[in-house]
């Protein structure tokens, strides 16, 4: 299996690479007036208008700043694409099935929906992200 991954806080994450439409830079984006909280705005993607869904706080970490320009990660579904905003992007790991644990039952909150499992790697644990169910939340 191959995982896009990515930062956020002190956390090392990875989503399906099947799911990722492509990775870009901090966009511009437009505010959504009475949005849920974890939705930033929108941006405009070549001329495709895309939800910029923060990470951070879907996950009930801290929220970006204002003055952060995050990363995004641009996730496609049959409803068209969204996009998840992190600190930084990582690369593309082949990893090992038999590293693979499902999440202890102590994981609390959305965290325990959105959050596959982990994989064990040498210097850390890599979490994975369920991308379909972390947009299906945000809908």
């Amino acid at each position: 299996m191959q995982l896009c991954t990515f930062k956020l806080g002190d956390y090392f994450f990875g989503v399906d690479v099947e799911k990722v439409q492509e990775v870009i830079r901090h966009q511009e984006m437009t505010r959504i007036p009475l949005a849920k909280k974890e939705i930033r705005g929108l941006i405009n993607l070549r001329g495709q208008i895309v939800t910029a869904v923060d990470l951070r706080l879907l996950l009930g970490l801290s929220k970006f700043s204002d003055s952060d320009e995050p990363m995004n990660i641009i996730i496609c579904d049959d409803d068209g694409a969204v996009s998840f905003q992190v600190d930084e992007i990582g690369d593309v790991l082949d990893v090992d099935e038999s590293s693979f644990e499902y999440p202890p039952e102590t994981l609390k909150g959305i965290a325990r929906e959105l959050i596959q499992g982990a994989y064990k790697l040498t210097d850390r644990l890599l979490l994975v992200l369920d991308a379909d169910k972390a947009v299906e939340v945000t809908a």
